[in-house]
């Protein structure tokens, strides 16, 4: 997943996604349910990407990746940013999906219902106890 057409291809197949640019036409935003879950600067070269993430799995991400570090002006506990073409596509993608889950577990109920969200048909790696 080496650009920005890819991401908001891939950010876009996710149920109730929305892009928005609410800080700017240059930080594209995908939210769910309102909240964020990626921003992506769409003129940044090399491409980057900040997701939500795990604060466990963050730092580990850190250690074992160069080209993760702490989210660019976001809460460093709780987001990632990564330089997304130094990163095999599959873990991006995977960590799209973690930030998406941790923000569609915070949701209502009723907002995940209505998203069709349900912990059994989802992948072992986005299950609650693993998110």
């Amino acid at each position: 997943m080496d650009s920005i057409t890819a991401l908001r291809e891939y950010c876009a197949a996710k149920p109730g996604s929305e892009e928005t640019f609410p800080f700017g036409l240059d930080t594209l935003v995908w939210k769910v349910g309102g909240k964020m879950y990626a921003l992506a600067s769409v003129t940044a070269e090399p491409l980057s990407l900040s997701l939500k993430c795990d604060p466990e799995r963050a730092l580990e991400l850190r250690e074992q990746y160069g080209a993760i570090t702490a989210g660019y002006h976001l809460n460093k506990r709780h987001w990632n940013s990564l330089e997304v073409d130094r990163l095999p596509p599959a873990l991006v993608r995977e960590l799209i999906d973690h930030s998406y889950a941790l923000v569609v577990r915070g949701l209502t109920r009723a907002e995940r219902e209505r998203l069709g969200w349900q912990a059994s048909a989802r992948p072992d790696h986005l299950r609650d106890a693993d998110v």
